[in-house]
């Protein structure tokens, strides 16, 4: 049985929280809402960039018409998503060791030209997959079975560090592997069924290497 490793995008191998937060401000600012801090960001992320503005918005009954500010989020996002953004410290690394004996992939809920042009940047030759008009965004399974399909594996290990990607694996039917160091705290993640975690990319290949031995069992 061939079995790929796949990984979402956002807070598991980019930190690309400081460029949302700064597209974010930018579109709210334009339309007179205030701006949110960092943190509130990264407790908003995960599900999508409209899901995000929507969460973002003060509530009020004068708010800006959604997708109004959404189309300015994405046009700004779009030309500066590359300001801030950069690898979590020994990805790469990781990366790299992972390929040797597996096939991988990135799954994200970001759309698709964006996922491309992240990926292009940062991990060229990895197949990289976002939300399209027929691939739904996670915690649907889609994006999942399609990464599969594409890198021709059976069965696959799925990495990520919110609530979205531990439904987005049970959805799929795969184990999940959550990590720590992204978007969202360990008591979240537990909250979320998580049972599988991982502190620091370098420890990742030992562990999928025992997540491996289960998935034969």
């Amino acid at each position: 049985m061939k079995i790929g490793i796949l990984f979402d995008l956002d807070g598991t191998l980019l930190d690309t929280l400081e460029d949302m937060e700064d597209a974010t401000n930018y579109a709210l600012n334009v339309y007179g809402c205030p701006s949110r801090t960092l943190e509130e960001i990264r407790r908003m992320v995960g599900n999508g960039a409209q899901n995000l503005i929507r969460m973002s918005l003060p509530g009020k009954t004068d708010d800006p018409d959604l997708m109004t500010i959404l189309a300015t989020y994405k046009e700004y996002y779009n030309s500066h998503c590359q300001i801030k953004t950069k690898p979590y410290d020994g990805i790469m690394d990781v990366l790299k060791q992972l390929a040797e004996h597996h096939q991988i992939a990135i799954v994200s809920n970001k759309p698709d030209p964006t996922v491309k042009q992240l990926c292009a940047q940062y991990f060229p030759g990895i197949y990289a997959q976002g939300e399209t008009a027929d691939c739904p965004r996670k915690p649907a399974p889609d994006m999942v079975w399609q990464a599969m399909k594409q890198i021709g594996v059976d069965a696959c290990i799925y990495v990520g560090d919110s609530e979205v990607d531990i439904a987005t694996a049970k959805n799929a039917g795969v184990p999940c592997l959550s990590v720590l160091w992204g978007f969202r705290d360990r008591d979240v993640l537990e909250a979320a069924g998580a049972t599988c975690f991982c502190e620091n990319p370098r420890e990742m290949p030992v562990m999928i290497e025992a997540m491996e031995e289960l998935y034969g069992k």
